[in-house]
């Protein structure tokens, strides 16, 4: 394995040489950016979290992504084809290199793909009804499916594809198993196709990538970045982060602390640029177990919607957005964003905040005295202060919450293995609604569905809606069965839906780059004058 590891590292140098040689030194462009989290795998199918998109996507391309417009453009596949209700048929983009020089082929994909179905995978969850993939020639490729799919290319995005040779050699032909802290060669070593080839990664600290010059899509018009280096650094602390801003230590900060927002966009030695997300923030509950650990009182109180709504009566969101997160932000009544496919704007209605309420819908349940429960956060300042928050307002109504940050790496897995009774999380999903609820609201089967159920809820009409969507070809009545998931959800409140962030990126005034509302940096259009 050493001698394997040393045979790549010694390619990459070369290939990283070759990349410096083609960019000329006077054209080397560093960009160092920062963030409070880090990756934690670079496996592209270990992980479907939006801190590990940031980096992976980079180096594994999927068969689609997105252009500029985030809008669903040609990646690995150059067309694709719906030739039977139950098959698509993809057709690979030629002379494509992965980052050891080998081709990129219909094995390959083929590999990836049932790779990514695995157990251990993620990604399986929004690859729910594809029975088998196989190859018709070097560069065609047919997926099969249980039942139609009209949007199945649009699932296909951020599902990297890999190497067999490489994965076989290096032993890595299944995903990591992230919950189980599995270590493997992928986690900290990868050969993609992307523009970006991975130098180095230590885990928490540092992941730096290099412009592949081979990338074919820097043939294509709009990906214009001049990027040669990426120096992505983990900086957990805002204040640490922002001050390596202030000393040239970095260059671009992605996740600004809030409180520090206004006076950056004043800050004529800096640039910013501000975008609506896609994505949102939710509370959930355990609705599985009968009994609720360390409540104080008998059963489970969170199976019981009235409890449900208090908790989201007793929280004044507004407050949140205002005091926490200093403005920037919207509160949200519905549990996915306009900007997804399918999504009525006018069921977006907040609960109120009311007390008095929170308090007659406990006494209803049979708790008026509330309970005590303890809530689980992930230990980034902005969402530790938001848990707090949400900790003291129950606190008026009764509920004794007892608040628990944890870092990434442990917070995850206690959500996709559901060991959590009360939890704050958020989720981006893409523009179709199927892959969200499929992944955060469906019965978890454990085999792709409800993969981010962490409170394993389970609704047999919810199921059914969202089920239907996967199969249905007219978008019109996709857009139907979305909308009545939706106002399930409203009506039995799996997950409170809390509000959307707006994203800011922080960059030197040199710097160019384009905001994706999923707050990802596609690297393959920042540029540096």
């Amino acid at each position: 394995m050493r001698l394997l590891a040393f045979r790549f590292a010694s390619l990459l140098t070369l290939l990283v040489a070759c990349a410096l040689l083609v960019a000329g030194p006077a054209d080397a462009k560093t960009l160092r950016f920062a963030s409070a989290f880090d990756p934690q795998s670079l496996d592209p199918h270990a992980l479907a979290l939006l801190y590990h998109s940031r980096v992976v996507t980079q180096v594994h391309e999927s068969l689609v992504n997105r252009d500029r417009n985030f809008r669903t453009e040609p990646a690995l596949a150059v067309s694709w084809d719906n030739p039977t209700p139950t098959t698509w048929r993809f057709r690979l983009r030629p002379n494509v290199r992965f980052h050891d020089g080998a081709a990129f082929s219909a094995d390959d994909a083929v590999f990836s793909l049932q790779r990514a179905l695995m157990k251990t995978s993620q990604r399986a969850n929004q690859l729910r009804g594809i029975t088998g993939v196989r190859k018709l020639d070097a560069l065609t490729i047919e997926v099969q499916l249980a039942a139609p799919d009209a949007v199945l290319p649009e699932k296909l995005w951020l599902v990297g594809m890999m190497s067999k040779a490489w994965s076989e050699k290096h032993e890595v032909t299944a995903p990591q198993d992230f919950n189980a802290k599995q270590e493997t060669f992928a986690v900290r070593n990868a050969n993609g196709t992307g523009p970006f080839m991975v130098k180095s990664y230590e885990p928490d600290r540092r992941a730096v990538l290099v412009r592949n010059p081979a990338w074919w899509g820097w043939a294509i018009k709009g990906n214009d970045g001049n990027v040669t280096e990426a120096s992505y650094t983990v900086i957990q602390s805002d204040a640490t982060r922002m001050a390596a801003l202030a000393s040239g230590e970095v260059d671009f900060v992605i996740d600004p602390p809030f409180q520090d927002i206004a006076r950056l966009r004043n800050d004529t030695r800096l640039r910013s640029v501000s975008t609506a997300d896609i994505g949102m923030q939710y509370l959930g509950f355990d609705q599985a177990r009968t009994e609720l650990e360390g409540s104080g009182v008998k059963g489970n109180p969170f199976r019981d919607l009235r409890v449900r709504q208090a908790v989201a009566h007793a929280i004044n969101v507004p407050l949140i957005i205002e005091k926490v997160l200093r403005g920037q932000g919207t509160p949200i009544g519905m549990h996915l964003s306009p900007l997804v496919d399918g999504v009525p704007t006018e069921l977006d209605r907040p609960m109120a905040h009311d007390l008095q309420r929170a308090r007659a819908l406990l006494r209803e349940a049979g708790y008026p005295n509330g309970f005590s429960v303890q809530l689980d956060c992930v230990n980034v300042t902005f969402r530790a202060a938001v848990c707090q928050s949400i900790a003291a307002m129950l606190a008026q109504v009764g509920i004794k919450v007892s608040f628990q940050p944890h870092p990434a790496a442990t917070f995850f897995p206690r959500l996709t293995q559901a060991t959590t009774g009360f939890f704050e999380f958020g989720w981006t999903p893409t523009t179709d609604a199927w892959t969200a609820l499929n992944s955060i609201v469906r019965t978890h089967d454990g085999v792709g569905s409800g993969t981010f159920n962490g409170g394993r809820y389970s609704n047999s009409k919810l199921d059914a809606l969202i089920d239907a969507m996967r199969v249905e070809p007219n978008l019109a009545k996709r857009r139907a069965l979305a909308a009545d998931a939706l106002r399930l959800m409203q009506a039995e409140l799996p997950l409170i839906p809390l509000y959307r962030r707006t994203l800011t990126w922080v960059m030197r005034p040199n710097i160019t780059a384009v905001p994706w509302p999923n707050d990802i940096l596609e690297l393959r259009w920042v540029t540096i004058k």
